[in-house]
């Protein structure tokens, strides 16, 4: 299998953790594809229509995007523990861990292109404001929420990671304030599948002498 990946991104870095907590990642060839809404990336948009990663060309060549459902494909894939149980009490509370963290990666990126990557002339201060009251909202929710053990779950890896950018971009000190939050975050990041899988790098926002669609692979141990 094949999955495009860009190496800032929390989720193309869930489906990567995923894959390595279901002991799938020796099957899949990581290839780093670098996007961004005011760059076309032609390899991309061939895949999926919204031009973003990750992107999974599976075996027989179907091809899968959004990190929910890529990583839903994979736990069918391992003879392992599910990682969306089955158990509805379970399964519920994991979806929608996994979706107050898609949620809080979406407001994170907002508002970092309302700081940073929109031109200074046109950021809009109330609208930083208004994705930046998400984050933390998001944080003091899961501040309640997270469960003080070693559960792996989608949820849990959906949190993992999108603490991980909000940290890695300095978006918001979730360490503050959220003593058992910032713990459990401590502890899921000493993973080997968290430290196999660091964020690095920077968006490319304007043209490079690099075509943007070319693929490089990038390792992965």
């Amino acid at each position: 299998m094949k999955l495009l990946y860009q190496s800032h991104s929390p989720y193309a870095r869930k489906v990567l953790v995923f894959a390595y907590e279901t002991a799938l990642v020796d099957r899949i060839e990581v290839i780093h594809q670098e996007t961004s809404p005011v760059q076309r990336n032609e390899v991309v948009f061939a895949l999926n229509p919204l031009g973003k990663v990750p992107v999974l060309v599976t075996d027989d060549q179907t091809v899968l995007f959004d990190s929910s459902v890529i990583c839903e494909f994979l736990d069918g894939l391992h003879d392992g523990p599910k990682l969306i149980p089955s158990s509805p009490t379970l399964r519920y509370r994991a979806l929608l861990h996994q979706a107050v963290a898609m949620g809080m990666a979406d407001a994170g990126i907002a508002a970092r292109w309302e700081s940073e990557r929109r031109p200074a002339a046109t950021r809009w201060q109330p609208l930083l404001d208004g994705h930046l009251q998400k984050v933390v909202a998001a944080c003091d929710y899961l501040e309640t929420q997270i469960v003080d053990d070693d559960t792996v779950d989608i949820g849990t890896i959906a949190i993992a990671t999108a603490l991980s950018w909000i940290e890695f971009r300095n978006t918001h000190n979730f360490h503050e304030g959220h003593p058992r939050l910032s713990a459990w975050y401590r502890r899921f990041c000493a993973r080997p599948s968290m430290m196999a899988t660091p964020l690095f790098g920077n968006t490319v926002d304007q043209p490079t002498s690099i075509d943007a669609g070319a693929a490089h692979a990038v390792a992965v141990g």
